[in-house]
């Protein structure tokens, strides 16, 4: 959203853009996994009269729009990417299945991974656990507003404190809102470790990758 209420921000998007393109030319294999809460959110959505389930449909469909607008900023800095999609849905995008996806890695290009998991009741944390772990991804990383991991709201409480380093055990008994609990689960199972940073700071992923500002780690 950047600096506006609701939709797609083009500078914030040609920033988020930039970077995935710098990390891409590092030689780092990129799947990107969007919400679509700058656009719909289900569970909010349940609460103002809609199903669950069409809820849930609609947040997915954000995503694909936040997937198509990333998709055309990367092309427009020459950057060769593949949109795929939970729900079947061409011309949009192809069909999701991992040998597209592993193909589409291999070749170097930047993976866009749209729709969620394709069902209702599961987050887009958990969709982003899902590809990491389809993909054999060294890391998850999720982008956030924060640069870290706190022990409350860094943003309502001044007193709140960082986390360096955290187990998935730590996070899940200290009830920490970082990921939903299925997402947790799922990494902490297949040992999938998760870095919190900060994506709306300048040249932020470069140096979560290059081990300058980690962010948060957590891991087994």
């Amino acid at each position: 959203m950047g600096a506006q209420s609701a939709g797609i921000d083009p500078i914030r998007l040609m920033d988020y853009a930039q970077q995935i393109k710098e990390a891409s030319q590092m030689g780092v294999r990129i799947g990107i996994v969007f919400g679509g809460g700058n656009i719909f959110r289900g569970l909010k959505g349940v609460d103002k009269g809609f199903d669950r389930v069409k809820g849930d449909y609609m947040g997915m469909l954000a995503t694909v729009i936040n997937g198509l607008a990333i998709q055309s900023a990367l092309e427009s800095l020459q950057v060769k990417t593949r949109l795929l999609t939970a729900i079947r849905m061409e011309p949009v995008g192809e069909g999701f299945s991992k040998p597209r996806m592993m193909e589409a890695l291999e070749s170097g290009m930047v993976v866009i991974l749209a729709g969620g998991t394709g069902n209702p009741f599961f987050t887009t944390d958990t969709a982003s656990a899902l590809r990491a772990v389809e993909m054999q991804a060294d890391v998850l990383l999720k982008g956030t507003r924060v640069d870290g991991v706190y022990t409350a709201d860094p943003e309502k409480d001044l007193d709140a404190v960082k986390f360096e380093t955290l187990s998935f055990d730590e996070a899940i008994n200290k009830n920490l809102k970082v990921m939903d609990l299925t997402a947790f689960t799922m990494c902490k199972e297949n040992n999938m470790p998760i870095v919190v940073f900060n994506m709306n700071k300048a040249d932020q992923l470069k140096k979560v990758l290059t081990g300058a500002d980690a962010g948060t780690i957590i891991h087994n």
